[in-house]
């Protein structure tokens, strides 16, 4: 049984991704000075992983941007614009994500927030220059809204997992 046990946790892991609010109680905001930086350093983000941006539209946005946008806080050209005040963003690819607010001073007073996903083997491989894995575009797409930093959301390839070996120990 322990064994069972061990197997299931394995599958879990590999198919389910943690669910993160940034900036956790505060969510996406100025208010509070929020370091979005250090939280961001505290997380081991992988891909799968959803990232919620939580925040009142009427005065905040999300803009994913390129490294040279994050880093100069221009939002003039960003590769994707959220609005909802509610953000789900699916990491789809290893590498760096880069948002920022596109409020005027917002990014400049610190709301802006580098997504770090390292490959397994935390390296990136001489074909992989940091400046290309800046590129890398998230995708969007709805979540649960979590009042805590991590849930557990299934996959369809966990789920097929987890009933297959569910089937497999009923009938062993």
């Amino acid at each position: 049984m322990t064994l069972l046990f061990l197997i299931l946790a394995c599958f879990m892991q590999l198919c389910f991704g943690a669910v993160y609010k940034v900036g956790e109680s505060a969510g996406w905001t100025t208010i509070g000075n929020v370091d979005y930086k250090l939280w961001a350093a505290t997380k081991t983000f992988q891909v799968g992983d959803v990232i919620v941006f939580q925040y009142s539209p009427q005065f905040h946005n999300v803009m994913q941007v390129t490294h040279a946008e994050y880093q100069s806080c221009n939002a003039s050209a960003p590769i994707a614009t959220h609005t909802t005040g509610k953000d789900s963003i699916t990491i789809t690819a290893h590498g760096h994500h880069f948002f920022l607010c596109g409020v005027p001073g917002h990014c400049q007073a610190g709301q802006k927030v580098d997504i770090n996903v390292l490959r397994a083997s935390s390296s990136v491989s001489p074909s992989q220059s940091p400046s290309s894995l800046s590129h890398i575009p998230a995708v969007a797409v709805p979540a649960p809204s979590p009042s805590h930093a991590s849930y557990w959301l299934p996959s369809k390839v966990g789920v097929v997992l987890a009933v297959a070996l569910v089937l497999l120990v009923s009938f062993a």
